[in-house]
């Protein structure tokens, strides 16, 4: 039996509404259910506004990026910038990654000597 659950998302203040259908996992021995989203509350009028449930969030960003370049130089442009910025990050990263290296090693020999030193002096 499918029952609508309102669901208030405390971050963003957006009421959800969901369909939920509880079902009976044999294997755990426990009812779960099932829910899909139907769509939203709009607080104004009460009325519940349809979403796709799949976060067009992305999609719109993309979008802009496509309307605003319609030149393949310019996309060439962009390309070869984010490549640039990319290995920017892979150096950062591998500089980090040394980093951690070094103060494990450190953190290896710190403890080392503390057990020297509990060592002698339980002696």
């Amino acid at each position: 039996m499918a029952s609508i659950i309102k669901k208030l998302n405390k971050q963003t203040g957006i009421t959800y509404v969901y369909e939920s259908e509880s079902y009976w996992d044999k294997e755990k021995k426990q009812p779960r259910s099932k829910r899909r989203l139907i769509g939203k509350i709009n607080e104004e009028t009460g009325e519940i506004i349809p979403t796709s449930g799949r976060g067009n969030r992305n999609k719109k960003e993309m979008s802009g990026i496509q309307e605003n370049i319609s030149d393949p130089r310019e996309l060439e442009a962009l390309c070869i910038k984010q490549a640039g910025q990319i290995q920017q990050d892979e150096a950062e990263i591998s500089a980090l990654k040394k980093q951690v290296m070094e103060l494990t090693l450190s953190v290896n020999e710190y403890k080392r000597r503390l057990s020297k030193i509990e060592e002698l002096s339980r002696l």
